[in-house]
Parts: structure tokens; sequence; C-alpha cells
């Protein structure tokens, strides 16, 4: 893959993860008083709160791995997997910037295998 290409879609990746993030940012609390709260809206934010959480910690993952392609991609290992040392497909990176195995591979990394 060009690597001025690769650094567009790193870049454009980055963008979105943290924005993602800042918007998952702590929330201001606009109520006066929890007192006559009904349990079941505080059950309701405590859903949305552990889903946001869950989803941070996606998104983190995400930069993560985004920060090693970046790493990948000054050493000039971009777009190989580090699993094999082959070549990972151009449509794969499309959709994942941040790969670091085939999709082959990954499947199989997230199985334990």
């Amino acid at each position: 893959m060009d690597p001025d290409h690769a650094r567009e879609l790193l870049a454009r990746e980055r963008k979105r993860l943290e924005k993602a993030l800042a918007q998952l940012g702590p929330e201001e609390d606009d109520e006066l008083s929890h007192v006559d709260q009904h349990l079941a809206d505080e059950g309701t934010e405590l859903t949305q709160r552990e889903t946001d959480e869950g989803l941070a910690e996606q998104l983190q993952d995400e930069l993560a791995a985004l920060e090693r392609a970046e790493q990948r991609l000054r050493e000039g290992t971009y777009g190989i997997s580090v699993e094999s040392g082959e070549p990972i497909p151009d449509a794969r990176i499309e959709l994942v910037p941040w790969a670091e195995r085939t999709a082959e591979e990954q499947a199989r990394y997230e199985r334990g295998g």
C-alpha cells in the first residue's frame, strides 16, 4: 500500500477514534437532586454508563492498535502481518487500517489459537 494513502487512512481513523472518545467523556449532571429519581431511571443510567465504559475500552484498544500501526508505517513494516510476515491485503487495510494480521490470522488469534 502507498505510504501516503496509509498515512491518510490512519489520520482519518485517529480523528474518528479521538472524537468518539471525547463524546464519551464525563457528562454533566444537570439534575439538582436524585432523591425523587425513580429506581428504573437509575437502572437505565447505570446500564448506559456500563455501555459507555465498554465502548470507551474498545476505542482505547483500537487507538493503541492504531499507534502500533503508525509505528510500523514509520519502520516500513506497515501492511505486513506481525504474526506471519505475509502481506495484509489492501482491502483489509482499507477496512481496518490498524490491522496487525491477515483476516484468517486475526480470527485464529481471537479464538486463542
